[in-house]
């Protein structure tokens, strides 16, 4: 039975679902993303200069493509995830859940009462289209798709109880900050916490959950869809666009300085 959120649905049908992460902020950039044929597109809020109405205007520039949107708040704040939602997002990734609770907060944040304590404010919102989808406040709990992002030595401690929560449909590790965490700042494809999201992935499986990760690599990235991570960003807007002109650059002109280091 669908949910009405297509990127959940293949998860739920054990899909591996392939993304592109969005730091640049653009709706023009982010159309041109959106015709490439990605599976989904990460609107990233955390680590870009996103606010709810370039958010918005990024989503509507995706909305007529197949590519999903996911919306990565700056943090899982209760007000801003119905923002959020009211603008007509189905699907967040929420960053930094060190623990069950925090994982419990955020499903509550996402669901209409009784299942949850989001606002109720759908008919003068985007989301039900100002009222014209009349049975949106009766659907709209089972059509949110909730992701959250373990990236810390503390998370990755209490995975097991975060994965279980019910209301959770996947976990993404963040491997810039796991490997911060771990005391590896700046190798996020360290051996070592390599070793700890391989171990992470299999974990989240086991609770009958989506694993998911960014890998700019594409070696890395094979490897995590072998493990059966099943949303999994290949590359970020951003660094494609720096390496692309850093290379035409020395090509022309001499050493245009080095690449970043794969792995993100």
């Amino acid at each position: 039975m669908s949910s009405g959120n297509s990127f959940k649905d293949a998860l739920a049908r054990r899909e591996t679902q392939i993304g592109l992460w969005l730091a640049m902020a653009s709706p023009y950039t982010a159309e041109m993303c959106a015709g490439a044929g990605f599976d989904w597109l990460l609107l990233d809020g955390e680590h870009s200069p996103l606010d709810l109405r370039t958010t918005l205007a990024q989503m509507q520039a995706i909305a007529p493509y197949p590519s999903h949107a996911i919306i990565r708040p700056p943090v899982g704040d209760t007000v801003l995830i119905k923002q959020i939602l009211d603008i007509g997002a189905q699907t967040l990734l929420i960053p930094m859940i060190d623990t069950a609770e925090q994982a419990r907060q955020m499903v509550a944040a996402t669901r209409y009462p009784p299942d949850g304590i989001r606002g109720v404010g759908a008919g003068i919102a985007r989301a039900s289209r100002w009222g014209n989808i009349g049975d949106y406040v009766d659907k709209a709990n089972q059509m949110v798709c909730l992701l959250l992002q373990v990236e810390t030595l503390t998370g990755l401690g209490n995975l097991d109880a975060i994965a279980r929560q019910p209301g959770v449909d996947g976990v993404f590790l963040g491997a810039a900050d796991l490997s911060a965490s771990m005391g590896y700042l700046g190798q996020p494809s360290h051996p070592v916490v390599m070793n700890a999201m391989a171990d992470a992935v299999r974990r989240i499986l086991d609770a009958g959950k989506a694993p998911g990760v960014l890998c700019t690599d594409e070696a890395q990235a094979r490897h995590f869809i072998g493990m059966g991570c099943r949303f999994v960003a290949v590359g970020v807007d951003t660094l494609l666009l720096s390496n692309a002109t850093r290379r035409l650059a020395r090509l022309f002109k001499g050493d245009g300085g080095a690449e970043p280091p794969a792995g993100y």
